[in-house]
């Protein structure tokens, strides 16, 4: 029976509330550009040789390497084909907020013609009811992807404006610190240099799946010996396959893993298998830990995960899962289960969540220099101001409201502007 009994009302403002008075929508202005200012992350234009696209000696296991064609280079099949969206949230007393996805022109378009109705004249400090609309708007076509990236970078720029209106950093917002810095691990080509810049672990790539057969497999082992004896034996080490593996192939090469001490292997099958995670998580005959959830979405997709017993740790990207508001949904739905998170490597945007909650142990740091040894800014050009990590440690500063940072907009461009805006800064 329902416990409904009437249709909710218009969600209004407060007499005098300031409100949000535009939504903008924007990509980085060029391929050339997006490459000679860095990327961001894994899922940008590169400069050519970059190793998060792979190396004629190591490359990258991922879904499409038992096609020859792509295999090479994760760029050759597209993972730079899309790049960043860069949701901006003016209010009207002037109050900017910036956040970023994955998404590229498509989600600006979603963004600038679908979700904006619901966020132009709303109080921005309304963010469960200003999400709840987008997401329920989007359902006939949403859900997960894309879709869920352009609601996640517009919870962001929310969540900016919000910690700015207040004149405080996100994290206080979400319930204040659990930590006085955050410690964290680097996501590399090169472990030995995460060691000596006194990051607390490296992870690295599998090279070869299930289509290199036994000598791909002779290869993996190879690279993951080459690594432990640079690193010595107690720093740790981790491994990420990708979404590239089968059920068969991840017990076995967890089987031959045992005499290298590696903390965790990641994303080991494609993220829709369930299934077959719990069966890997199961008759798993080491002590690695099984981890996964850079490419899932929502509480929903996380509620999967651990009904399912498919991981010991999750690790959600803030910038795709559904954004802030979404995310501490997925930390309370984890710590019920008692699973920690570490989430994928989102920079400042998942820097306040961790501070914010004490099940969030450990910040993913990427080392996006051409050759995978030192340490740049995640988002590339994108902030004036990003936070770097010292000594394996990121400090946020008390006295920055918002997410702490200052948008570069030397290299936008705006593809979808409404009501005759300008498509330039």
């Amino acid at each position: 029976m329902s416990i409904n009994f009437s249709v909710l009302p218009d969600v209004t403002p407060d007499e005098n509330a300031i409100t949000i008075l535009n939504v903008r929508a924007y990509v980085i202005k060029s391929n050339e550009t997006e490459t000679n200012t860095g990327g961001s992350a894994d899922y940008h234009s590169q400069v050519d040789g970059h190793w998060i696209f792979g190396t004629d000696k190591w490359p990258i296991a991922n879904p499409m390497s038992l096609y020859e064609k792509y295999k090479s280079r994760r760029s050759t099949w597209g993972i730079d084909a899309i790049g960043s969206v860069i949701a901006e949230i003016e209010l009207t007393n002037g109050i900017k907020g910036v956040g970023i996805s994955i998404g590229g022109q498509p989600a600006c378009f979603i963004i600038e013609n679908h979700f904006s109705r619901f966020l132009e004249g709303q109080d921005p400090l309304n963010v469960e009811y200003l999400w709840d609309l987008m997401w329920r708007s989007s359902i006939n076509y949403g859900r997960k992807g894309l879709t869920i990236q352009a609601i996640s970078a517009v919870d962001l720029a929310l969540w900016d404006c919000a910690g700015k209106l207040r004149n405080e950093p996100v994290y206080k917002l979400l319930g204040g610190k659990t930590k006085n810095s955050l410690p964290c691990y680097a996501t590399c080509y090169d472990p030995l240099a995460a060691k000596n810049l006194g990051f607390k672990g490296a992870k690295f790539p599998l090279p070869y799946g299930p289509a290199d057969g036994d000598v791909g497999m002779k290869r993996n082992i190879q690279r993951i010996k080459e690594i432990r004896e640079a690193v010595g034996d107690d720093f740790p080490l981790m491994i990420d396959c990708y979404m590239s593996l089968t059920v068969g192939y991840t017990l076995e090469l967890l089987e031959l893993i045992k005499p290298y001490n590696i903390k965790w292997l990641e994303e080991h099958l494609p993220p829709d298998q369930y299934d077959g995670y719990a069966q890997v998580k199961k008759q798993n005959p080491s002590k690695t830990l099984l981890t996964c959830g850079e490419h899932e979405y929502t509480r929903w997709g996380f509620k999967l995960l651990l009904d399912k017993n498919c991981v010991d740790l999750l690790q959600p990207d803030v910038t795709w899962c559904g954004g802030i508001t979404e995310a501490r949904r997925i930390v309370a739905l984890a710590s019920a289960y008692d699973v920690s998170i570490i989430p994928h490597g989102s920079s400042i945007y998942s820097y306040h969540l961790q501070y914010a909650f004490p099940n969030l142990t450990m910040g993913e740091f990427i080392f996006l220099s051409p050759n995978g040894d030192s340490i740049s800014p995640s988002f590339g050009q994108l902030f004036n101001d990003e936070p770097l990590p010292i000594d394996g440690w990121i400090h946020l500063d008390p006295y920055k409201p918002g997410f702490g940072v200052t948008l570069n907009r030397k290299n936008l461009y705006r593809p979808y502007p409404r009501d005759n805006q300008s498509k330039s800064i």
